[in-house]
């Protein structure tokens, strides 16, 4: 078998905490040689595939199993009678069946799955299955799905309503001496990472099964594959493949129980690898949303009041939709200190596609319309666009809609005059329409948009979140090694690189390994929500420092503070006393910590007030465009971007987070949109999903500020969403300096510039 996770990262870096670590991984991945999940391979595999459905809801009328089990190379065909545990899972809601029993809730639903021993024998065996359908009215619309008896349930034993979040702080009837309306819309976006949905689920000799997956929490897909498939929990072994991109679409399982029921009926290992069409299925994606709000102003521009309706379609079934509404909600009025709030965040069970976490994870669409709204509200009494933001800044002690106090640092002011005050952008090499010959810049206009938006960071609402390190210090070949064990999903962010530098940093050894991540050591949690260096970079510290308290008792006959750096133990006047070698001696030192932030609290479900998060970050964008006015088109010149990452671990690598994240964001804001036609997906693949590539990036400035958060290990803020956040309105910004057009919605398509 090949697995990426069976060989170990050894940390062939130099540098702690602050330097530009090389990824170990980093010459792997760029060279090919990198195994990812879709490379596994066992001896005796078989191939598994999956019979879906083509409607967004049906019941099932027939269903004939010989024709595909009459196939040679054909292993076994199963179907709902044949999970042996819980027919249902989900991540906040168990709701979601394995496969589907009576009726399919939406396009691309798992009814059968095949076993083969070709991927192609496979395929043929599903399309032999005979299967009949009854299509009934699918429910499409959110807004019709909201309201009791304007739709049909989805689900039959609850209404559509999944969740509802107010927010209530202040006077609900605050008036203004200006105030502006507006509605947004925004699409739905896929995380769209390269590498498909893969991994490879090997029978075991006790009866359970090791499945090698790629995934963002390997515990909580422990849990759910084990209750499917009726054992205990030690009986379900994950190990992290090499994970191709993830974005937030592999919280969810997709055929993790699939390939696992396979694997047990055949006795064979089964690999699972979805094409890029199936894998537009077989995720969740960005929640379309549609919001109205209103702000009101005094005649300074400082705000009064913010009242906004926010509905956001969850699809099918619930995956984190419920958190996604929370952070929508809480978040809703952007990074602003605004008295009176009134907010009411919906989220909705329909028959289009399930939607769950992605980047930004509600942020993001409430980010698009706030920002729309300040721009608004400076037209409205002759501001620049910066300035009624400073005005209406955010500083340290003020409080959220939710009563909270923002403790940490807030330099909203900071960051969006950072932005303002680069030069401006020099001349486009070519107009929008040059590449293909269809202008030479007659009808091209720039314009300038500013953006700023707000994101928590970890997990919130009272979840017990916390994360898992087992560290051992030893003598490998005579000189000081590390071991770190963790089992933290490494998804492209740079964690093994993180994780190697802590260690130097803390215990002063420059060889470390990071081990495997599986599910032998505790729960690190998902690799979401920007916490992974916070949490799981919390316990690798917590077990070092640990470990180094264990290791400098035995020179206790030593006074003062004593420190580990480059092998050797130094006093407070930086004289080396003792090598580390010495003092370790043969007896190996481990630790294993389980670390936690500090509390959160729930909402009130009748206000939203609670001190729900537990740390907020900040970004800030500026956007210059060039517009064919005739032609629709649009040229992003130049993106200059700020953001306050409290400590930057890895300076390249926070770099490289904000160009990653501020692509995504322009992607959301020109082309990135799954088309929904009656539930149905008109676009399920990168012919038709248009992603930006790197002709479409323009030249970026990246400002990083360092403003410590006292409650974080490093003073660290969490790095990877806030860019895409702010970064969709800035360029929507610029496109309406451009042009003047309302541009309510995104992505920006050439019909909503020119008018047709």
């Amino acid at each position: 078998m090949t697995t990426a996770a069976h060989v170990g990262l050894a940390a062939a870096v130099t540098g702690g905490v602050g330097a530009s670590a090389v990824r170990p991984d980093g010459r792997l991945k760029v060279t090919g040689e990198f195994a990812f999940s879709s490379d596994l391979w066992a001896d005796d595999m078989l191939w598994g595939a999956t019979l879906r459905s083509p409607h967004p809801r049906a019941r099932i009328t027939e269903l004939d199993l010989g024709p595909a089990l009459r196939i040679p190379g054909v292993y076994a065909v199963l179907t709902h009678e044949d999970v042996p545990g819980r027919r249902l899972y989900g991540l906040e809601h168990v709701d979601q069946p394995v496969l589907a029993a009576d009726e399919v809730r939406y396009q691309g639903e798992p009814i059968v799955i095949v076993a083969a021993d070709h991927p192609e024998t496979a395929r043929r065996a599903v399309r032999a299955i005979g299967i009949g359908y009854e299509v009934l009215d699918a429910v499409t619309d959110p807004e019709a799905a909201l309201h009791d008896g304007g739709a049909p349930r989805v689900h039959a034993d609850r209404p559509n309503l999944l969740r509802h979040v107010p927010i209530r702080r202040g006077d609900p009837e605050a008036s203004a001496a200006v105030v502006i309306t507006g509605e947004y819309e925004v699409g739905m976006q896929d995380q769209a990472f390269l590498g498909p949905e893969s991994g490879l689920a090997v029978p075991a000799e006790d009866g359970g099964v090791d499945l090698y997956i790629a995934t963002q929490w390997l515990h909580v897909d422990q849990q759910q594959v084990a209750a499917c498939l009726g054992l205990a929990a030690d009986k379900v072994r994950l190990t992290l493949a090499g994970v191709g991109g993830a974005f937030g679409a592999r919280e969810d399982l997709s055929m993790q129980v699939h390939a696992c029921l396979l694997a047990l009926r055949t006795g064979r290992p089964v690999k699972m690898v979805y094409g890029r069409e199936e894998s537009f299925f077989g995720h969740v994606h960005r929640h379309p949303a549609r919001l109205r709000y209103e702000h009101g102003a005094d005649e300074h521009g400082r705000l009064v009041y913010v009242k906004a309706r926010i509905l956001l379609d969850g699809g099918a079934y619930a995956s984190s939709s419920g958190a996604v509404v929370a952070n929508a909600a809480t978040l809703g009025v952007g990074p602003y200190d605004v008295p009176n709030v009134v907010i009411d965040a919906y989220g909705l069970y329909t028959n289009n596609p399930p939607c769950g976490a992605m980047r930004g994870f509600g942020a993001v669409q409430a980010c698009f319309a706030y920002e729309s709204q300040m721009d608004k509200l400076a037209a409205a009494l002759g501001l620049d666009p910066v300035e009624v933001r400073v005005r209406n800044a955010l500083h340290t002690g003020d409080r959220m809609p939710t009563g909270q106090v923002v403790e940490g640092p807030a330099p909203v002011a900071e960051l969006l005059r950072l932005v303002q005050s680069k030069p401006p952008a020099g001349p486009a090499d070519f107009p929008p329409g040059g590449t293909a010959n269809t202008t030479r810049g007659e009808g091209v206009v720039r314009g300038v948009g500013y953006g700023i938006g707000i994101k928590n960071v970890c997990f919130s609402e009272g979840f017990d979140d916390f994360a898992t390190a087992r560290v051992r210090l030893e003598l490998v070949g005579g000189r000081p090694a590390v071991l770190v064990h963790t089992a933290a999903a490494e998804v492209g962010q740079g964690l093994v690189t993180v994780q190697a530098q802590i260690v130097r940093t803390e215990l002063g050894v420059d060889q470390v390994t990071i081990a495997p991540a599986d599910t032998g050591v505790g729960s690190a949690g998902s690799s979401s929500a920007s916490r992974q260096t916070y949490m799981t970079g919390g316990a690798v510290r917590a077990a070092c420092q640990a470990i180094r308290a264990r290791l400098l008792d035995r020179l206790d006959g030593l006074a003062g503070e004593l420190r580990l750096v480059d092998g050797r133990v130094l006093d407070a006047e930086g004289e080396a006393v003792a090598d580390l070698a010495d003092v370790l001696g043969e007896e190996a030192i481990e630790q294993t910590v389980q670390w936690r932030h500090r509390p959160t609290f729930p909402l009130d479900p009748q206000t939203g007030q609670g001190d729900a998060h537990v740390q907020y970050a900040f970004a800030a964008h500026r956007a210059t465009v060039d517009v064919d006015l005739d032609l629709g088109l649009v040229k992003v010149v130049e993106i200059v971007t700020a953001q306050d990452v409290g400590k930057a671990v890895n300076p390249g690598a926070v770099v490289g987070q904000i160009h990653g994240g501020t692509a995504q964001g322009l992607g959301l804001a020109l082309m990135e949109e799954i088309q929904i036609v009656d539930g149905k997906v008109r676009n399920p693949s990168f012919t038709d999903y248009l992603l930006p590539t790197i002709m479409d990036m323009p030249p970026m400035t990246v400002d990083v500020l360092e403003l410590a958060d006292p409650h974080a290990p490093y003073g660290l803020r969490g790095v990877g969403e806030p860019p895409t956040i702010s970064s969709t309105p800035a360029v929507v910004a610029a496109i309406r300096a451009a042009t003047g057009a309302a541009l309510t919605r995104v992505p920006v398509r050439p019909e909503h510039i020119v008018g047709v």
